[in-house]
């Protein structure tokens, strides 16, 4: 028999947090975070990070389990996922997976399976250089000729993980996505999809409005004292934000030039979350546009998951 699985996903500053706590307390559920870069403790600002009074004390899973240093990949996510669905269930809780990455959401629900290899830092640099040295979309376009069902779905800008697919290929002879298999057909858990969504203008009203918030809020200290302890190249300092922040202490941007820079990047983010999570067939969209709206929003997701699991 299937586990129960509760997941709530949506673009970024769409509401996820607030409304999925909201749901779990009243559905007696425990919260799994499916953000890949909430893992990293240090990095609580500019991932906008839930704090222990927003969570109203529902328990939270997967925040703050690794230093930034600290290698984590979609294939960690995925068991250790798996392990804390039997674990949740078995204390007579549900699962409720949260979060706004696509492929680490995707992981769960379907039946993927990722090749485990170590990486080649050495490597990696080198591809970096490269990049550098021949101007952006290099890399890419390397990709195509090795790997383009890849390259198809990674944007030319998305250099870690177009390294990341280089590095496999380089290392193994195998496009990464010969190694990613996936069973649509065939659900891993017993699951209740939901989507948020919201109006696309005021989604990015939302979104420049919480730049701001989160700079106010001390994000660009975060970035300095991070800097002191962790080098600029390491992959969660390349994450949305914190790459411009770091472009600005370096002084290769000005600080206009980097808050536009990091607003503009946030919007073109949510779109292709968007475009992703518009390709999972089973998502349940509810529209989250107004207070109204999330008020339903919220009683229609109680009322789908005490339908389903009474």
């Amino acid at each position: 028999m299937k586990l129960p699985l509760l997941v709530l996903v949506g673009p970024t500053a769409v509401g996820k947090t607030a409304l999925s706590v909201a749901v779990a307390q009243e559905v007696g559920a425990e919260i799994i975070s499916g953000d890949s870069m909430q893992v990293y403790r240090g990095m609580d600002v500019g991932t906008a990070k839930i704090t222990p009074e927003e969570m109203g004390g529902v328990p939270h899973h997967l925040i703050d389990i690794k230093d930034p240093d600290e290698e984590f990949s979609v294939a960690e996510f995925q068991a250790r996922v798996d392990r804390l669905v039997r674990v949740i269930h078995a204390r007579g809780r549900l699962p409720m997976l949260v979060g706004g990455t696509g492929l680490y959401v995707r992981a769960v629900v379907e039946d993927y399976t990722f090749t485990e290899l170590e990486p080649d830092p050495e490597l990696r640099q080198r591809l970096r250089e490269e990049e550098a040295r021949n101007g952006p979309g290099y890399l890419h376009a390397r990709l195509v000729e090795v790997d383009p069902v890849s390259a198809a779905r990674l944007h030319p800008n998305d250099i870690i993980r177009i390294v990341r697919a280089l590095e496999v290929y380089h290392l193994t002879g195998v496009p990464i996505s010969a190694t990613q298999t996936a069973a649509l057909s065939e659900p891993r858990y017993d699951d209740l999809m939901i989507g948020l969504t919201m109006d696309r203008q005021q989604l990015y009203a939302r979104i420049d409005e919480r730049v701001d918030a989160m700079l106010a809020a001390g994000w660009l200290d975060e970035v300095k004292r991070l800097l002191h302890r962790y080098p600029p190249h390491l992959k969660p300092m390349e994450a949305l934000g914190y790459r411009e922040l770091v472009l600005y202490l370096r002084g290769m941007l000005t600080w206009a030039e980097a808050v536009a820079l990091i607003k503009r990047n946030t919007r073109r983010f949510a779109k292709r979350q968007f475009t992703w999570f518009r390709r999972e067939r089973r998502l349940i969209w509810l529209d989250v546009t107004t207070p109204e709206a999330r008020n339903r929003a919220r009683a229609e997701v109680v009322r789908l998951v005490k339908e389903k699991w009474p």
